[in-house]
């Protein structure tokens, strides 16, 4: 049995989740040489937005303590899922994929969409082993692209 579980995010938990997209992000950050990237940057009231349009979900231990967080918003036909993250203690032990899994879950019919950097090796495998296909490409800046996946 997990030490934790799946649920939907609500108001109150979003200060804690935008302060482990902090954390978790600064790896990314790190491997993109820009502190400024915008997982780092997103404020609170822009949090309370994707809330509202969307649907939040949380890995959270017993005491209620979050390990993880996935988001994603609906638009003809296809869940965009964003800001998968995962608490860089606990990264590599299977939560990432069961946020994946259950975001997915919450929308069985639709088509699924999401992006990350082509520098984010360990995130590319774990879309790809959760069976997400590369489809599009898009150059951000001379030294960031974005690889879309689609499943």
């Amino acid at each position: 049995m997990n030490a934790h579980k799946i649920i939907r995010a609500d108001l109150a938990d979003l200060p804690g989740i935008l302060e482990l997209q902090y954390l978790a992000y600064q790896s990314e950050a790190v491997l993109l040489g820009n502190s400024t990237i915008p997982p780092l940057t997103q404020t609170l009231r822009e949090l309370e937005k994707e809330h509202k349009n969307g649907v939040i979900l949380k890995a959270v231990r017993e005491n209620g303590d979050i390990l993880g967080s996935v988001r994603g918003y609906t638009s003809s036909g296809t869940l965009y899922i964003g800001k998968l993250i995962v608490h860089p203690a606990v990264q590599g032990r299977g939560i990432g994929t069961q946020l994946l899994n259950e975001i997915e879950s919450l929308y069985p019919q639709l088509r699924y969409e999401l992006f990350t950097s082509s520098r984010s090796s360990k995130n590319l495998k774990l879309y790809e082993r959760a069976g997400y296909s590369r489809f599009k490409e898009k150059q951000v800046s001379d030294d960031l692209t974005f690889i879309y996946l689609e499943k």
